[in-house]
């Protein structure tokens, strides 16, 4: 598995997409999770989406006839790179409170 690290943005998105949403709801959940702190622009969201499928971390669901809204959700390879990276986030915030604690 691939050592990158995600972008706030991409990590939220996945995170939201553990249910299926369309772009606006992804935007809200995003905006909530992160207490109004990540605001995504249409064309950044937008912009996200078209790599993570490109990538295969999240699917586009079939629309419904009735609906203009296309929703999606991550896909197992998306999950694993949702782990990876709270794994690397946890081990950062191990590194920095050992050296604190070093230090105090």
């Amino acid at each position: 598995m691939s050592n990158q690290a995600l972008t706030e943005a991409v990590y939220y998105i996945l995170l939201s997409l553990v249910k299926p949403l369309h772009g606006y709801g992804i935007m809200q959940n995003v905006e909530q999770l992160s207490n109004g702190r990540v605001k995504l622009a249409a064309g950044t969201l937008y912009g996200a989406i078209n790599t993570l499928l490109e990538k295969g971390w999240i699917v586009a669901l079939a629309e419904e006839k009735e609906s203009r809204k296309k929703e999606y959700v991550i896909t197992d390879l998306g999950k694993q790179m949702l782990r990876c990276e709270i794994v690397r986030l946890k081990e950062l915030i191990e590194n920095g409170n050992h050296i604190l604690e070093e230090e105090a």
